[in-house]
């Protein structure tokens, strides 16, 4: 069986949370996209150059989880020619038996447009700016916030797959909902997909 789950939203808004719960939940893989970025960034040298030879050992180093590497994830996400390089091996993935939740900026609406279940995934700039801040522990909050929208606008403005909601994927806002709810509510989207 081929089931696809696109997850889209900007970063801290709990996509990835939701997409590990959802790939948990129903036995599906999990492709954390964002990661295919941070890698590549993280590698340094000609950024297409490294698309080109991501390999897994890539996508299990210790940094790419940081402030730094996300900031440098959003800075080369914005090449057209490292965004080619990466697609095919993401739509690779989403076309996996067993089925497969994708989390990233564009998997609804670039990635994978046919998925089956798409949402998009938003809090407000303040709440994910606090969970970015909790979960790097380092720096002070406001600069974390500054970092948070200027990623956004960044992600939303660039020329080649901006980051925007499909037309036709549920809208899910986590600013006030526990992880818990979150959960509940998307894994009952899914449900009642794969009911039909």
């Amino acid at each position: 069986m081929q089931f696809t789950v696109a997850i889209d939203g900007p970063a801290a808004s709990g996509k990835g949370t939701i997409a590990r719960a959802l790939a948990d939940s129903f036995g599906f893989a999990h492709l954390d996209t964002g990661l295919l970025y941070r890698a590549v960034a993280m590698k340094g040298g000609d950024p297409v150059a490294a698309a080109h030879s991501l390999c897994a050992e890539d996508l299990t180093r210790g940094d790419l989880r940081t402030l730094a590497a996300g900031e440098a994830a959003s800075r080369v996400a914005a090449i057209p020619e490292l965004r080619a390089a990466l697609t095919e091996f993401q739509r690779d993935f989403a076309r996996r038996e067993g089925g497969a939740v994708l989390d990233g900026r564009d998997i609804g609406t670039v990635i994978c447009p046919g998925a089956d279940v798409k949402l998009f995934v938003i809090a407000s700039p303040e709440t994910r700016a606090r969970r970015r801040w909790q979960e790097a522990g380092a720096g002070s909050y406001e600069a974390v916030l500054e970092q948070v929208r200027t990623r956004d606008a960044r992600d939303m403005e660039r020329a080649d797959a901006p980051l925007r909601p499909a037309d036709d994927a549920v809208l899910l806002d986590t600013t006030d909902l526990s992880i818990a709810e979150a959960v509940a509510q998307a894994r009952a989207l899914v449900a009642a997909r794969l009911s039909r």
